[in-house]
């Protein structure tokens, strides 16, 4: 029998997205970090930390035969809100062009993530933060008001998924 990754086989996928090393789009990783220090993640559910690299998991999943039939996927998203600000939304809430960018923030990982939706039947969701800020250069670590959003951010999905 074909190896099957153990986070195919969970029910339910949190992934944090973004890069730590540039400000507030370490959001994602930070709020992962949070959960499995400070929360014991229930066994069908699956917690990872995917820093930029989820393009490669979501492509294993569309080809598994066995999904999660949940994905909740933590980054950061400038909606012009409030810095800090903590949205949910589903993959409608999202645009799913078409191009050829490798970023979570847009096409084709939203694309992949919409096919994983339509075809698949895995409910997508997102959990996200307005920036205040993310820097061009490397600079390390969460604004104050981006920092004290991963506490809301982590009881949204204790609510939902644990």
């Amino acid at each position: 029998m074909d190896y099957i990754p153990e986070w195919c086989q969970k029910p339910t996928l949190i992934l944090g997205c973004g890069n730590a090393l540039f400000g507030d789009d370490g959001f994602g990783p930070a709020v992962i970090q949070h959960l499995q220090s400070h929360y014991t993640v229930p066994e069908d559910v699956c917690v990872l930390d995917m820093g930029t690299g989820v393009r490669d998991l979501l492509c294993t999943i569309v080809l598994s035969p066995v999904k999660p039939k949940k994905i909740v996927v933590i980054d950061t998203k400038d909606r012009g809100g409030k810095p800090g600000e903590v949205s949910v939304t589903g993959i409608e809430g999202l645009p799913l062009a078409q191009g050829s960018s490798f970023s979570l923030h847009q096409p084709p990982t939203l694309s992949l993530l919409g096919e994983l939706k339509k075809y698949c039947r895995i409910n997508v969701v997102f959990v996200s933060v307005q920036p205040e800020s993310i820097p061009e250069a490397v600079f390390p670590g969460l604004s104050e008001k981006v920092r004290a959003a991963v506490g809301p951010a982590c009881e949204y999905i204790l609510k939902t998924c644990f």
